[in-house]
C-alpha cells in the first residue's frame, strides 16, 4: 500500500487507557506530568478517565469503558486521524476478557504509525522528547489512494 503524510499539531490529542492493575501507576504519572498533559486534549476509557479526571484536575473527554466498547471507540478515533498518541499502561501478566479488543486497538494504533507508550518509561520518553512539544509529520497508509486503485 503506498503511504502519505499526516501532520501531527504541537497541540496532541492524547489517549490514556490503563489495565485494572496499571490505573494507579497511569494516575501516578498523570500527576507528575499534570502541567505537560493540562495542554493537550485528554481522552480515556472508563473508569481510567473518571479516576483520572477526578484524582488529576485534567480535563478529560469519556469513552467506554474498554470491555464495554471503548478499545474499539478509541482504534475508530485513531483510524479517522482524530489521536495522535496512546499512552496504554497495560498488564502483560494478567489476561483481559477483553484481550482480542486490546490486541485490534494495538494492531489499528501500529497501522496508522501513532507514537505508544506501553509502560511508565516509555510514556516518560515520549512525552519528554522535543518531538513532543512541536509539530511533526508521519507516515501513514494512503487509504484514500488505495481505495481508488480497488474501486477503479
Amino acid at each position: 500500500m503506498k503511504s502519505t503524510l499526516r501532520s501531527l499539531s504541537p497541540h496532541k490529542r492524547i489517549a490514556l487507557v490503563a489495565h485494572d492493575s496499571c490505573k494507579q501507576s497511569l494516575i501516578k504519572w498523570a500527576k507528575k506530568h499534570q502541567i505537560a498533559l493540562g495542554s493537550h486534549q485528554l481522552y480515556a476509557t472508563g473508569t481510567t478517565g473518571h479516576l483520572l479526571a477526578r484524582e488529576t484536575g485534567l480535563t478529560i473527554q469519556p469513552l467506554l469503558s474498554g470491555p464495554m466498547g471503548g478499545d474499539q471507540q478509541l482504534g475508530g478515533l485513531i483510524a479517522e486521524k482524530k489521536m495522535d498518541i496512546m499512552i496504554f499502561f497495560w498488564d502483560p501478566m494478567n489476561a483481559a476478557p477483553h484481550d482480542p479488543d486490546v490486541k485490534a486497538l494495538m494492531r489499528i494504533a501500529t497501522v496508522w504509525n501513532i507514537p505508544v507508550a506501553i509502560n511508565q518509561a516509555s510514556a516518560d520518553f515520549l512525552l519528554t522528547s522535543p518531538l513532543f512539544k512541536q509539530s511533526m509529520d508521519i507516515e501513514i497508509p494512503d487509504y484514500e489512494d488505495y481505495l481508488k486503485e480497488r474501486l477503479g
